[in-house]
């Protein structure tokens, strides 16, 4: 019997209700032949007694600067409690479960707390648990270190535990189950027309996410693909098919290939801020190093990079901007900060060698007068820096003008 690896996020398990819809898809696999792990993210979303936002804020009343660790050990409880009422909910349906921590599970990570790196994962105990019928229901978002001190892995960490458990299991699926269809073209509430993808690939998935489709982290996608194992995104709330995320191309399809589109989808970060230095160095080189090794020393992450003979660009997100701008200040440099922008996004493992993309996504926002204040592309992507009020035109231009609603 093949592993299949299930994972659910918080609005899945929030209520009885659902989790008995959860039940419900952990049955259809077992029926199937497969010996699901499932794997749990805390109940619910922010507001919500025990997700993870509430419990951060929680953990804040007693010191808003709380240290990383003694976060972690809050973080952990909102998966364990959604664990062990997952489990019992499993075994009140007659399914033998047994509910595991990160931990126990064998997810060995640094401790670097509140967003730790899964070093290894020792498979053993779960594979000697499916060895007797049973059923691991899997705290998502946790490890913990070699000293068994408790750690989280960062937002979007229930996808990485669901990933780094089938690759190590050498799952046949991973499934990640969530409160929408499917990964979209486009923000359904910004672009009524945005469809369900069937089938992407894990560079495109992973530029979409990074560029801030939310659907799932990067990093599960990242993993899964090391073993080039299929991941399918599809709701806990329906029967539909869901998106299948993987470099084989399903027997079914009429693509013969998934990267033979141009573009995938549209997708967008906003509340970034653009930074430009002006430089009278005549060292640009140096002076360039020495202006992105100040962002990094002072924990600054830095995107859309331009640099150019006397002068330097680049955003960062905008609660950081006064940090940057007054470190910058301090090497004397000429420092312009321009706030409430965001990056656009058109992502597609068909942009690269394509002649045309480029003038086709200017012409989009041109004869829509939004004004472009900075460029970046890459092989799978193209995006622009633009003041936030145009988000909702750009996003619908593009998608339009790119036709992915077809």
């Amino acid at each position: 019997m093949g592993i299949i690896v299930q994972k659910f996020g918080g609005t899945s398990v929030a209520t009885p209700e659902c989790r008995d819809l959860v039940v419900a898809k952990i049955k259809t696999a077992h029926d199937k032949g497969f010996n699901p792990v499932v794997v749990v993210s805390a109940m619910g979303r922010k507001g919500e007694s025990y997700a993870t936002d509430t419990l951060i804020d929680l953990a804040r009343t007693a010191y808003k600067d709380i240290a990383s660790r003694e976060l972690d050990q809050i973080l952990y409880c909102g998966e364990m409690i959604s664990a062990v009422i997952m489990t019992g909910t499993l075994q009140a349906a007659g399914l033998d479960a047994i509910m595991l921590t990160g931990g126990q599970a064998g997810i060995i990570t640094d401790n670097n707390f509140t967003n730790a790196r899964i070093l290894k994962v020792d498979p053993s105990r779960i594979l000697s648990l499916l060895r007797m019928g049973k059923i691991p229901v899997v705290c998502g978002f946790q490890g913990a270190t070699i000293d068994y001190e408790f750690t989280t892995l960062g937002r979007g960490g229930s996808d990485t535990t669901a990933a780094a458990l089938g690759s190590a299991l050498d799952a046949e699926m991973i499934e990640i189950y969530t409160d929408v269809d499917g990964i979209m073209t486009a923000d359904p509430r910004i672009v009524s027309t945005a469809k369900i993808l069937d089938c992407i690939s894990y560079g495109e998935v992973c530029q979409l996410a990074h560029q801030g489709a939310k659907v799932i982290h990067p990093r599960a996608v990242e993993i899964a693909m090391q073993k080039n194992i299929p991941l399918l995104v599809k709701s806990t709330f329906s029967d539909e098919p869901g998106t299948l995320i993987t470099n084989i191309v399903p027997e079914d399809t009429t693509e013969s290939n998934v990267n033979d589109r141009v573009a995938t989808g549209v997708t967008y970060l906003a509340n970034i801020a653009q930074i430009k230095v002006n430089l009278h160095d005549s060292l640009n080189n140096i002076a360039s190093f020495n202006i992105f090794k100040s962002m990094a020393n002072n924990g600054i992450s830095v995107d859309l990079i331009n640099v150019h003979p006397g002068q330097i660009m680049f955003t960062v997100s905008e609660e950081l901007a006064d940090k940057a701008a007054a470190q910058l200040r301090e090497f004397g440099c000429d420092v312009q900060t321009t706030l409430d922008c965001a990056k656009v996004s058109v992502v597609g493992g068909g942009i690269n060698g394509v002649p045309g993309v480029m003038a086709s996504f200017i012409e989009a926002l041109s004869i829509n007068n939004i004004p472009i204040l900075q460029t970046v592309d890459s092989h799978t992507s193209i995006s622009v820096l633009i003041k936030k009020s145009f988000v909702h035109l750009a996003v619908t231009a593009l998608h339009e003008k790119f036709n992915l609603s077809c």
